[in-house]
């Protein structure tokens, strides 16, 4: 699918985005979930290519024919496959979507979620230079977004980040560097320190906890931390080390919905503020990380952009739309409250896999 515009990380550049949408069908209902994998392996090792390959060859055959009452029967069925999240996750969203049909449930619902409506802000790519990132938030500042992420690197992170800090001084900004520093380069980052942000978001190695412990002692900021956090196990070690004050909650990253709720509950018990990160999601994902973001602990804006922040087209019927106060609506319907438009599915699709 064809991105509106160019999102640039630290790790690569990406125009277009590839992922796997899996459907299951079950007692004469379907389910989507949207498995959040890429054709790069820059996020995180996982890839479309990968996925599918752990879909079809594992995951698929511990499924067929049996019961999978709810997401913790199916995360025991998949208990013996080590890693592969974003494929596990696909699969649980399905089953979420499936659960909330079935009873005549919103995903909202079923997850515990308090609000009817979430607040969001924007992930910006790195630009060309810093003037046109200025540019570039002005007008997202200007279609009503009220809290901005900047994606930084080596080179391109404190003049950056203080531009748009010049320019805009009352916004809520963060700043995210997808890995891309080490301790060595403490001296580089701690003039972000003086920036009045709300976190600097996983500065460190992708694997790392305990060097970002080191980090946070340097740093009135808060850290946050993405890449690392991948179960509620590592979660509690981050907490238990200090090692960020903030935790950013991606289902697909944790393996599932399921698991994404028992991290919200653990920084919900030590009062530790969490949001919901994106993963340029189509309308499937996208309402998936809206009712996750619904639950209480979610109290800092999430990378739920409206959907043409990302897409002309999207494959899903509905649209997300930003609400003048910097919020989305959560779908109310049951399941993931989506439908898929079949048109646009057909005309994005690279490959289609039947398993029965």
């Amino acid at each position: 699918m064809p991105l509106v515009s160019p999102f640039e990380t630290s790790f690569g550049r990406e125009t277009d985005r590839e992922c796997v949408l899996i459907e299951i069908k079950s007692e004469g209902l379907t389910g989507y979930g949207e498995c959040v994998a890429t054709r790069d392996p820059g996020y995180n090792y996982e890839t479309t290519g990968t996925a599918i390959h752990i879909l079809k060859d594992f995951i698929v055959p511990l499924m067929l024919g049996r019961d999978v009452k709810d997401a913790v029967d199916f995360q025991n069925i998949v208990a013996g496959i080590r890693g592969h999240n974003l494929a596990k996750a696909g699969v649980e969203m399905a089953l979420w979507d499936l659960l909330g049909k079935r009873e005549n449930k919103s995903l909202r619902e079923l997850l515990g979620g308090v609000r009817e409506k979430v607040e969001v802000g924007v992930s910006v790519g790195i630009q060309s230079s810093a003037q046109s990132l200025v540019k570039t938030v002005a007008d997202y500042v200007s279609q009503g977004y009220a809290r901005i992420k900047i994606k930084i690197k080596p080179g391109r992170d404190v003049e950056d980040a203080s531009a748009v800090r010049g320019e805009f001084p009352a916004i809520r900004l963060q700043v995210d560097a997808n890995s891309a520093y080490s301790l060595d380069d403490v001296h580089i980052l701690k003039p972000l320190d003086e920036l009045d942000l709300l976190l600097i978001e996983q500065p460190l190695f992708e694997d790392d906890i305990w060097d970002h412990h080191k980090l946070q002692k340097q740093f009135k900021t808060p850290i946050c931390l993405d890449e690392s956090i991948v179960s509620p196990r590592h979660a509690r070690y981050a907490i238990e080390m200090s090692a960020c004050r903030v935790i950013n909650i991606k289902a697909g990253r944790l393996g599932g919905l399921s698991q994404a709720v028992m991290v919200h509950d653990l920084c919900c018990e030590v009062s530790m503020p969490i949001w919901c990160g994106g993963m340029l999601e189509t309308g499937v994902g996208r309402a998936s990380n809206v009712a996750l973001a619904s639950l209480p602990n979610f109290i800092l804006p999430g990378d739920i952009s409206a959907s043409d922040r990302y897409y002309v087209r999207d494959i899903t019927n509905e649209r997300f739309v930003l609400n003048p106060d910097s919020t989305i609506d959560v779908p109310r319907g049951p399941g993931l409250g989506m439908t898929i438009d079949n048109d646009a599915l057909k005309k994005f699709s690279l490959n289609r896999l039947d398993i029965e």
